[in-house]
């Protein structure tokens, strides 16, 4: 079910006959034929374990599943929105970046402190982001939200990406995930962000990275 660019902050989707996909609750901003909107429990094929698991991580935000036969125009709050195609790897997102996703895809919760440790926890504590990141793993596509813009940079072995928390959008492939602190205790009393923690992503994969550390 492929997603049209039409602009920076909005993308057309071509809804099939027997297919269906999933946005954001208010992201709809027009559509073309037979097209329902239905407020969904489970949020595509994460099941139940996949709603707990957005309950658990305070990620509840809400899903509608379109289906018919159309076309629909998504956006939302005048966000930059990135699309993202997925050939079977999987994606990390936060829930509240979703804008719109293919039904087809896998979705599923991951604690980020499992790959950060201590420091992963502190990432939700300190930073203000979830502790939680919602997972989108099959072939497809997934329409993501970002402040100002977004840049794709590569992760190559041997050459990890050093990201400000807040400036984090999302991340596929091989990945780890470790979030160090830039400065010491006594230096980040006050401070919410930025340069006092910095996410560092390893392995074989890319990251999406947002020109702005506004948060949604």
């Amino acid at each position: 079910m492929p997603f049209r660019e039409i602009n920076s902050k909005m993308i057309e989707a071509q809804v099939i006959p027997g297919q269906r996909l999933y946005s954001q609750r208010g992201a709809m901003l027009a559509y073309r034929g037979d097209v329902s909107f239905t407020p969904s429990v489970t949020g595509g094929q994460g099941g139940v374990m996949g709603m707990i698991g957005r309950r658990v991580a305070n990620e509840q935000t809400p899903l509608m599943s379109v289906e018919g036969s159309g076309t629909v125009m998504f956006g939302h709050g005048g966000h930059h929105v990135q699309v993202v195609n997925l050939s079977g790897e999987t994606l990390y997102v936060e829930a509240d970046r979703l804008l719109a996703f293919d039904g087809t895809l896998q979705q599923g919760t991951m604690f980020m402190g499992s790959q950060g440790g201590v420091m992963g926890m502190v990432r939700g504590q300190v930073t203000g982001q979830g502790l939680f990141t919602t997972t989108l793993k099959g072939h497809g596509a997934v329409a993501v939200m970002a402040h100002g813009g977004v840049l794709e940079l590569p992760i190559t072995p041997n050459r990890p990406v050093h990201v400000d928390p807040q400036a984090y959008v999302a991340h596929h492939g091989d990945v780890r995930n470790k979030l160090s602190a830039a400065l010491g205790w006594r230096d980040m009393v006050g401070r919410g962000s930025g340069e006092a923690f910095q996410l560092e992503l390893s392995g074989q994969g890319a990251v999406f990275v947002q020109a702005s550390e506004e948060k949604l």
